[in-house]
């Protein structure tokens, strides 16, 4: 299957350099480019695009608004958000929008074709390790939707959103539950299944289930959440530090 590909980005440099190496890959067809968020709606009505490859930064729509918009809408593509940062806000913005992962523009070519593909595929490119990383961040630096801030806030969110986090929660099964929290301290499907004694094949049996009672498109979104209700402290990596 040809994987129909729309870069947004409001550096005509970048964009020449992403159809140019990406473009060369037999499996993804370059179908149009765009200079700022706002042009992304009519993009995408018309030339149907699989993924959206989105700038974070651009001058008059900024990438996470274009893809907060995009994202509700039925039939969606998928998006890969552009950043020169690992994790900040605007990144967990960006997933917690609905976008199934992001690159760093110094990625190497490679690695950029190859996470067009697996989010084609319907694999988020977010490594545990990457997810670890972005709940460390949202820990020490939480957003202002009513939560607590400063060095001793600890990883607890606000009243309302931690309610409504734990009332989602409540919806999925035991083991369900259960593999959403290892999901939320960055573990991967091999250490859950270790931890809870399930082949690795369940584990993702579970997740997927998780996605689709919860409505959400991935790991990191189900890491947010379990944070959001107050369930997981620091990832394990962190401990101690």
């Amino acid at each position: 299957m040809t994987i129909r590909l729309l870069i947004v980005d409001d550096d005509p440099l970048v964009r020449g350099g992403l159809a140019l190496m990406l473009g060369g890959a037999e499996d993804i067809a370059i179908v149009g480019e765009g200079a700022d968020g706002d042009e992304v709606p009519g993009l995408v009505d018309r030339l149907a695009p699989d993924v959206v490859l989105m700038d974070i930064r651009m001058p008059r729509t900024d990438g996470l608004t274009a893809t907060e918009r995009l994202r509700v809408r039925p039939g969606a593509p998928e998006v890969v958000v552009l950043t020169t940062f690992h994790a900040d806000e605007q990144v967990l913005r960006a997933l917690r929008a609905g976008a199934a992962g992001f690159v760093l523009k110094d990625t190497p070519p490679a690695e950029i074709v190859t996470a067009v593909r697996r989010v084609a595929a319907g694999d988020p490119v977010l490594s545990p390790a990457v997810t670890r990383q972005l709940m460390t961040h949202v820990v020490r630096h939480p957003d202002p939707a009513g939560e607590a801030t400063g060095p001793q806030a600890g990883p607890q969110a606000g009243p309302p959103r931690r309610a409504a986090a734990l009332r989602r929660l409540d919806s999925l099964a035991t083991r369900e539950r259960d593999v959403a929290l290892a999901v939320g301290r960055g573990r991967t499907n091999a250490e859950i299944g270790a931890a809870l004694y399930m082949s690795v094949p369940t584990v993702k049996t579970h997740v997927s289930r998780v996605l689709a009672k919860l409505g959400l498109n991935n790991r990191v979104q189900i890491a947010l959440l379990v944070h959001d209700a107050g369930l997981v402290d620091l990832p394990d990596s962190d401990q101690g530090a």
